[in-house]
C-alpha cells in the first residue's frame, strides 16, 4: 500500500470549486449516494475543502473564495442503473439538461445540472 496518498484513494481526483459547496455535497449524497470522507472548514466556519466518495472514485471540492472562483464543470459518472440514478438526481433538485437516451456509442446517457456549477452526465454501458 503506498504511503504517498490516503488508503483507497485513486491517483487522480477531480477538484471542484463551488460557491455552493455544501449544497453540492448534499446533492451528491442524495443523487449518487456519496459519502463524505473528510471536511476542513475555514476559521469562519465556511467549507474550505471536502472529499466525497462516489462508488470507486473520490471527488474533492472547495468553497469558492476571492482567490478561487467557481468554474462550470462537467463530470461523467457510470452507474449500474442510469435511469434510476438520473431520476434520483432530478428528485434531489437537479435540472435536466439532456434527457436520458441511447447514444451513438451505445451508452444510455443523460445530463443533469446540480445548480451548484456542475453538470453530471449519468451513463450506463
Amino acid at each position: 500500500m503506498p504511503d504517498w496518498k490516503p488508503a483507497g484513494y485513486p491517483s487522480l481526483s477531480p477538484y471542484l470549486i463551488s460557491g455552493r459547496a455544501e449544497a453540492a455535497i448534499a446533492f451528491m449524497e442524495q443523487a449518487f449516494g456519496a459519502t463524505l470522507l473528510r471536511r476542513f472548514d475555514r476559521p469562519d466556519g465556511s467549507l474550505m475543502h471536502a472529499e466525497v466518495r462516489i462508488d470507486d472514485g473520490v471527488l474533492m471540492i472547495g468553497g469558492a473564495t476571492g482567490g478561487y472562483a467557481q468554474a462550470e464543470t462537467h463530470l461523467h459518472l457510470y452507474v449500474p442503473d442510469a435511469q434510476a440514478t438520473f431520476d434520483r438526481a432530478v428528485a434531489a433538485g437537479g435540472t435536466v439538461v439532456q434527457e436520458m437516451s441511447r447514444k451513438e456509442d451505445g451508452d444510455l446517457r443523460g445530463g443533469v445540472s446540480d445548480g451548484c456549477g456542475t453538470t453530471w452526465w449519468i451513463g450506463q454501458q
